[in-house]
Order: C-alpha cells, then sequence, then structure tokens
C-alpha cells in the first residue's frame, strides 16, 4: 500500500506531513530546541521517527547533565587554578613586550640622529662644493674687486669647515647606531625572546596538564555517556519509515473512489448531462468538487476551505468518520463505566447507612445518586445515537458491530454475548482497542473455509480485543476479505482466528 493509492485525495495532508518532516530534521540539527508536549491523541505520536526524536532528546537531556558534571569539575579543578596562572602569565608577559618595545625606540631614535646627521652632511657637502664653485668663478671674474675674491674663498673655506664638521659627526652617529643595533640584535632582543619562549612553554605545560585532568573526569561519566549514546542508537534503529507511512494511511484515508470516467455531453442532441456515479458517496469528478469555483486549478491541489464540524463527524470523509465514531463511543463507554461504578458505590453506601444510622444519613445520598442515574440516562442516550451513527457510517456490516452496554435497575451492568446471554463480567478497556470490540461469535461456529492466503510484511502485536498477532514474513489463511474499513480476518493453522491491519501483509485470494 502506498500514498499515490491510498491518499490520492489528500494532496494538503501530504504537504503538511512532509513539511512536519522536513521541520523535525530542522530540529535534530537546531542547536536550540524546546520541546513542546504533545497530547497522545496528536497524529505525530504514532510515527516512529517523532517517537525516536523524543526519544534522542530525552538522552540527549541525560547526556547534557554528565556534560554539566564535567563543566563543574572543570571548573573547580581547572579552569580557576589556570586562570590565576594565567594572570600571572599575562603580567610577566607584559614586561617582556615592554622591555622589547624600550629597546625598540631605543634603536628607533638612534637611527633618527643618524638620518639627520647624514641628511645635514649631505646638505652641507652640496653648500660646501656650491661656495667653492662660487670662490673659483670670481677668481677668475676680471671684473671682480680684490675684496670680492677675498670674500669668496673665506666663505667658501668656512663651508668647507662645516662639512667636514658634519661628516665626522655623521661618521660618529653612524658608528653608535651600528653598535646599538649590534646590541638590540645580538644580546637584548633574543634574551627577551628567551624569556618568552620560556613563558610560552610554561604556558603549554601547565594547559596540557589541563588536558589530563580534563581526560580524568571525562572517564568518570564515560560509561553513563555510553549508554547515552546506546539509546540515542536505540532510538535511531527503532524507527520504522514503512510503518510511519501506513500510520499516515490510516489516519488520514479518506475512503473515496477516485473519480470515474466523465460521460460525453451531447448538447447537439440535448441528451441528460448528469453523469453517472461511479460509487456512492464518491466525487464524480475534478468539476464537482470545483463547485461553481471552476477557475481554479485541479481540486487537489487548491486549499480547500475547511468543513462546518458536526456532531456525528459527517464533515469526515467515510473511513476517517467510523473511526472518529468507534473513538467516541469508546469515550462514552468509559464514561458510562465510571457513572455505573458511582452508582454502584453509592448504592452500597446508601445501604450501610440504612441499616447503621449511626454512620450516616441515607438521604444526604440522594442528590448524588439522583445525579448519577442522570449522567447515566444521558450517556445512554449518547451511546445508542453514536451507534446508529456508526451503523449508518458502515462499521463492519454483520462482522464487526460495536458491542452496546446495557444497564439494569440496579445500575449494574451486563454486556450482551454473542449468544444472547449476559455476563456480569466487566467491559475490556475501549482504550485497549484499536477500532471497536470484535464478535467472539466465529470461536463457536463452524470453521469457515480460506479464500486465500496472507503473507505479513511487518509484526503487528495484535493486542486488542479480535485481532490476532503476527511475526514478519508469516503466512496465514484469509478467511474474510477487507470491507473496506482496512482489517482482513485471518487464521493461523492451529485455528486461531482474528482480524490484522490490510496495510501489513500482501494477499493472494484464491481464483
Amino acid at each position: 500500500m502506498d500514498w499515490g493509492t491510498e491518499l490520492w485525495d489528500q494532496y494538503d495532508i501530504i504537504e503538511k506531513h512532509t513539511q512536519s518532516g522536513l521541520e523535525l530534521v530542522e530540529k535534530n540539527l537546531s542547536k536550540k530546541y524546546s520541546l513542546k508536549r504533545s497530547g497522545k491523541d496528536e497524529p505525530e505520536c504514532r510515527l516512529s521517527s517523532y517517537q525516536s526524536f523524543l526519544d534522542i532528546l530525552n538522552e540527549t537531556n541525560d547526556y547534557a547533565g554528565q556534560r554539566e558534571l564535567i563543566a563543574e569539575n572543570m571548573m573547580m579543578s581547572i579552569c580557576i587554578d589556570l586562570t590565576k596562572y594565567l594572570q600571572e602569565l599575562k603580567q610577566e608577559r607584559k614586561t617582556y613586550l615592554m622591555e622589547a618595545k624600550k629597546a625598540q625606540q631605543s634603536l628607533e631614535s638612534t637611527y633618527k640622529q643618524l638620518d639627520s646627521s647624514k641628511k645635514r652632511f649631505e646638505r652641507e657637502w652640496r653648500e660646501a662644493e656650491r661656495a667653492a664653485q662660487y670662490a673659483e668663478k670670481t677668481d677668475q671674474d676680471i671684473n671682480a674687486t680684490k675684496a670680492d675674491v677675498e670674500k669668496a674663498k673665506q666663505q667658501a673655506h668656512m663651508r668647507a669647515h662645516i662639512a667636514e664638521e658634519c661628516k665626522n659627526d655623521y661618521a660618529a652617529q653612524l658608528q653608535k647606531f651600528n653598535k646599538e643595533q649590534n646590541q638590540f640584535y645580538f644580546n637584548d632582543m633574543p634574551l627577551i625572546f628567551n624569556k618568552l619562549q620560556d613563558l610560552d612553554e610554561k604556558r603549554v605545560r601547565k594547559l596540557a596538564q589541563g588536558y589530563i585532568l580534563f581526560s580524568d573526569t571525562e572517564k568518570h561519566v564515560m560509561p553513563i555517556i555510553g549508554k547515552c549514546l546506546e539509546g540515542i542508537t536505540k532510538a535511531g534503529t527503532n524507527v520504522n519509515e514503512r510503518n510511519d507511512s501506513m500510520v499516515v494511511i490510516e489516519q488520514n484515508k479518506s475512503g473515496f473512489e477516485r473519480p470515474g470516467d466523465l460521460e460525453f455531453e451531447d448538447y447537439s442532441q440535448g441528451i441528460n448531462r448528469a453523469s453517472s456515479d461511479s460509487s456512492l458517496g464518491t466525487p464524480k469528478g475534478p468539476m464537482e468538487l470545483l463547485g461553481k469555483n471552476r477557475s481554479k486549478n485541479f481540486w487537489i491541489f487548491s486549499k480547500r476551505s475547511k468543513p462546518t464540524v458536526t456532531e456525528d463527524f459527517g464533515h469526515l470523509p467515510p473511513e476517517q468518520r467510523r473511526k472518529r465514531l468507534q473513538q467516541k463511543l469508546e469515550e462514552i463507554c468509559k464514561e458510562l463505566q465510571k457513572e455505573v461504578d458511582q452508582s454502584e458505590a453509592l448504592g452500597k453506601m446508601k445501604d450501610v447507612y440504612e441499616k447503621n444510622p449511626q454512620m450516616g444519613d441515607p438521604a444526604s445520598l440522594a442528590s448524588q445518586i439522583s445525579q448519577t442515574s442522570q449522567n447515566i440516562e444521558r450517556l445512554r442516550g449518547e451511546l445508542n445515537k453514536y451507534e446508529t451513527w456508526l451503523a449508518e457510517a458502515g462499521g463492519r456490516g454483520d462482522t464487526l458491530r460495536y458491542k452496546a452496554h446495557t444497564f439494569n435497575n440496579n445500575g449494574a451492568h451486563d454486556v450482551h454475548s454473542p449468544d444472547g446471554a449476559h455476563s456480569d463480567e466487566s467491559t475490556p478497556d475501549p482504550s485497549q482497542a484499536i477500532y471497536a470490540e470484535f464478535d467472539d461469535d466465529f470461536e463457536d461456529e463452524e470453521l469457515t473455509a480460506p479464500i486465500g492466503k496472507c503473507t505479513a510484511m511487518y509484526n503487528f502485536p495484535g493486542a486488542s480485543e479480535g485481532t490476532i498477532s503476527m511475526q514478519e514474513g508469516e503466512v496465514l489463511a484469509v478467511v474474510e476479505e477487507d470491507k473496506g474499513d482496512g482489517w482482513t480476518r485471518v487464521r493461523r493453522s492451529n485455528g486461531d482466528e482474528g482480524y490484522i491491519p490490510t496495510s501489513y501483509v500482501t494477499i493472494a485470494l484464491n481464483k
């Protein structure tokens, strides 16, 4: 069974389901995810992928608890000590860096003095050359006076003297810089770098000790973490994607058949244009389903308005309506059982009060007894009403019917057995039933001849009354076909009979 066949008219459901599936993956990948507490009736709760995700969250929570323990130990045993040691290293490093910066600034200052003396020497040497050239030119000028020649020579001599002094100063500064540079690169900085190296090695050694301590802490919680990881692995192994697909079918199958072919409407001959019904209650075609809004896309891909909810669940498709009606019957029966138990308890209490007036006044229970009786009558009416609606919805025909509960005047309840006798045994808990209680008639009747065989594709526990368990690969005899409600009646070789989900088996009927 697949979605393409069983959920042919559930585009919106499939779209929503696949989107929620993608969101589940995003939650798995998310760094932060707050678990939303879902009700037990929500569709996702029956999916193995959803349940596995919840299991993984629980295991991850336990895993995180161990990580918190590790973090606490790290903080108390490792981080505090490392933090204190770190402050000492920072101060020591700061001192070394200041020494390096001071040495670098001193070398830069000496270099600036050298550069300044060099530029001054260059500038004064050029001035001296120009003064010498001017003196020579003046001496050769026949129009220049002796005083002019003498003045030019004195100026050239002075500039040459200044240039020589600058030269000597530049040489001295160069010698000083080379000495300091040699001291900087061969003594000062190597010493500072060695100190920083020693500091860094102490840091690495201290950090390595922290690593070892961290490893020891990890070893203490590793067995617990291993169990958490095993739980996560088990949760992943428990995911059954094929079974989840079957659950989606069971939850959303409408029971409608796909529209039949539209008849040719010959307007020229005036022939009745009404198309024949393909099946009772089955949509006849996209135009009928679209109604007046015929301009939209094909109906299963269009957004359909939300139907008006009705008490008899008539707004639901046949398959889902039957399931909801049966679920409602189970709820009413449970509530009715509570009221019956309450009625019996009040009756016994009244008898005690009547025999022993000192223990209480019987009249004080009158209002409670009256209210309980009214509740029982109301619930009996509800029960009959929903049983009628279930019969209208199809149920299981003559083979499967919901057993009605009847109550005698004393408040005790009886369950009609197949042979018409009454049993005083308490009604089985309806919450344990998948569909409804099944008739036990076939247990007393002559065995029906098999109409085929089926092979189980999945395991089925058969925990509900009227069902039968099976294991994957098991071959069973088919004694009754699925009548549209998703259940097939089968028999084992030892004579045990019961119902199993049709979607869980492959069936081969006799020709």
